[in-house]
């Protein structure tokens, strides 16, 4: 049995492939980052509105995973630390390969990185 880490719900899955709020406010972002206790998939914080740390911000949730192909690292808000163990998260584990980054690609400004921080 695995010991239950806090922060960390292994059995909630993504609340989709892209930024939830930037889809909403028809933005864009660079990378995403997904909640590792409740899915809540938002961009990182080089990207114009860093809704990651505004959900951490708001939530108290802890964990962020990285939500791009090829990365499987995790963030702890409370301590500033990355790590690069921990439980395999329910899938999908990242958005689609085929997803632009930055993306979504018809929504992403000529000049986006003078967008970046």
């Amino acid at each position: 049995m695995s010991q239950a880490i806090e922060g960390i719900d292994p059995t909630v899955p993504p609340s989709g492939t892209v930024c939830v709020e930037c889809e909403a406010a028809q933005g864009w972002w660079l990378h995403l980052r997904r909640c590792a206790q409740c899915g809540h998939v938002g961009c990182c914080d080089t990207s114009p509105e860093q809704h990651a740390s505004r959900h951490f911000a708001d939530t108290g949730h802890p964990i962020i995973q990285s939500f791009e192909p090829g990365e499987d690292w995790f963030w702890d808000f409370r301590t500033e630390e990355m790590f690069s163990a921990g439980p395999n998260l329910a899938p999908p584990q990242h958005h689609p390969q085929t997803q632009t980054v930055p993306g979504p690609h018809e929504r992403v400004p000529l000049d986006w990185q003078t967008h970046t921080h």
